[in-house]
């Protein structure tokens, strides 16, 4: 109770309102309502300060919406413009950059490690692209010790990657690791001279229009930016700082908005970016060396579960205040994002209810 009454007086007002309602036309009236009571409802709960909410559904943007404060000592609302930090829900352009060169015949999905990081550990011979983009090369996640507030260049942290052992033999099992894909933005830079951020730029976000999805920067202007939050014994405080170097690794540090998850959507039930059979062998769970499919239904840069036998591929994402999640109901064509700005935020529960009211529209 008395993490409550630490809240700030603006959580009194903000959840009642609600920016940029855009259904559209053909969509239930009641469901929309529904919609916008219930995320209006858990923000209050959850004490989020701003979200952005992406209903897509046939093709159509069924809901473009801003709900809240993008910046709270500024008072600026949420609007489907706001740029949002993309926590691991970058990981899905990481993969596809890296699915690219592979079509391109640039990178062999099976090719050793070792091939493209020569001074890299023995055991590296024994990991291969595949498994790192599918998270079951033994790579783990950042040490407890690391420094986030450090510039580490790209050199320095391969040679951290490179000195820490392999948690288990590749391909034997499945643990999620951010360290595994900033390695594959290191193999990007190496196979194709750019640094992986400009590498999307050309090849993903401007060919798709995606204008405001870039690599984060502090130092740079960036219209609509939000602010990240965190609550510490109930007293919203802002965003933790880290090195400038450390928000431009490929695990997952990008700005995006749901106007441009919308184009990025769209695209990819069309082969503009990579073939079908390629997109196919993201969306399917990467098999360990025993032949059986890791367990946590994961492929590259996505898990695929069913949802009450409907087949969902989905990613959620966490970073310096900023909750994220996509999932997208592939036979359903039907996609919903949720974009908030609050680290204990639970976006990935908002997206799979609000998607369930609409799946249940007749």
């Amino acid at each position: 109770m008395n993490s409550r009454r630490a809240l700030p007086s603006f959580f009194l007002i903000i959840f009642t309102s609600l920016l940029f309602i855009s259904p559209a036309q053909g969509q239930s009236p009641t469901t929309n309502a529904a919609v916008t009571h219930y995320v209006n409802a858990e923000m209050q709960r959850e004490h989020i300060p701003g979200l952005s909410l992406l209903v897509v559904k046939n093709g159509k943007i069924v809901r473009a919406d801003g709900f809240g404060l993008a910046n709270v000592e500024l008072q600026v609302p949420v609007k489907p413009e706001t740029v949002f930090q993309s926590g691991s829900v970058g990981k899905q352009f990481t993969a596809t950059a890296v699915m690219m060169l592979v079509e391109e015949g640039k990178i062999a999905l099976d090719d050793p490690l070792t091939k493209y990081f020569a001074d890299a550990p023995p055991s590296w011979k024994d990991a291969s692209v595949r498994e790192l983009l599918g998270h079951t090369a033994g790579f783990g996640d950042y040490p407890k010790n690391f420094n986030f507030r450090k510039d580490w260049t790209e050199d320095q942290e391969l040679k951290l990657i490179e000195s820490i052992p392999l948690a288990f033999p590749p391909g034997t099992k499945w643990d999620y690791s951010n360290l595994g894909y900033l390695t594959l933005g290191i193999l990007i830079h190496r196979v194709t001279g750019e640094f992986y951020g400009d590498f999307l730029q050309q090849r993903i976000f401007q060919p798709l229009g995606m204008t405001s999805t870039r690599i984060i920067s502090e130092a740079d202007i960036i219209a609509n930016r939000a602010a990240g939050y965190r609550l510490v014994k109930g007293e919203l405080k802002n965003q933790e700082w880290v090195a400038p170097m450390v928000n431009t690794t490929a695990d997952g540090s990008l700005y995006f908005s749901i106007l441009d998850l919308a184009k990025w959507d769209a695209a990819l039930y069309t082969e503009r970016l990579l073939k079908r059979s390629s997109l196919d062998l993201m969306w399917t769970p990467v098999k360990l060396k025993n032949g059986e499919p890791n367990k946590d239904g994961y492929g590259f840069g996505w898990f695929i579960e069913q949802r009450h036998s409907h087949r969902c591929i989905y990613h959620d994402g966490a970073w310096q205040g900023f909750k994220t999640a996509i999932a997208r109901y592939l036979d359903d064509q039907l996609t919903v994002v949720v974009l908030a700005n609050l680290e204990q935020a639970k976006p990935g529960s908002i997206a799979q209810h609000v998607a369930e009211m609409y799946l249940a529209e007749k």
